[in-house]
C-alpha cells in the first residue's frame, strides 16, 4: 500500500472478474470522493495498472463531486475509448488475458480529511513514475 493512502480510513476493495457484473461486485461509496487503483492478477503476479479520483475541490474548501461519487466513476467512466468501464473493462481483461482485478478505494475528502482527489492521485503517479520510470499501463496521461 502507498504510505499516501494510510490517513484514509473509510476505504475498502472488491475484486472483479470478467464473468461478473461490475455494477455488483463494486462496493465504493456512491456519495465520496477520492481515489482507486486498479491492480491486474494474473496467477500469483499482481500489478498496479491504473489510478484514477473523483471529486474537485472548489476556492471555498469544498467539494465538488459527481452524482454516483466514486462508485460512478468505477462503474461507467469512460476508458479505452467506449462508454463506461463495466463494458471496456471485462473486453481489455480478454484482450491482455487478466485473470482478475483487484480495485482498492479511498474516500479521502470528507468531513474528516481534506485530502484533495487528484493531488492523493498525483503523489500515488508520481511515486509510481518514480519506482518504475513509466505510469501504470491503463493510464493514458497525467
Amino acid at each position: 500500500m502507498y504510505k499516501e493512502l494510510k490517513k484514509f480510513k473509510t476505504n475498502n476493495q472488491f475484486n472483479f472478474t470478467t464473468n461478473d457484473s461490475l455494477e455488483e461486485v463494486c462496493n465504493a461509496s456512491e456519495n465520496g470522493s477520492g481515489v482507486f487503483l486498479v491492480y491486474a492478477v494474473v496467477g500469483e503476479e499482481k500489478e498496479l495498472i491504473m489510478v484514477g479520483s473523483t471529486g474537485t475541490v472548489q476556492n471555498d474548501g469544498t467539494l465538488k463531486s459527481k452524482n454516483g461519487g466514486l462508485f460512478d466513476k468505477i462503474v461507467n467512466g469512460h476508458q479505452f475509448a467506449k462508454t463506461g468501464r463495466k463494458y471496456s473493462w471485462p473486453a481489455q481483461m480478454k484482450i491482455e488475458k487478466i485473470e482478475r482485478l483487484e480495485v482498492y478505494w479511498y474516500e479521502t475528502f470528507n468531513e474528516k480529511t481534506k485530502g484533495i482527489p487528484t493531488f492523493i492521485e498525483g503523489l500515488i503517479l508520481q511515486a509510481y513514475l518514480d519506482e518504475k520510470g513509466t505510469l501504470p499501463k491503463w493510464n493514458v496521461a497525467f
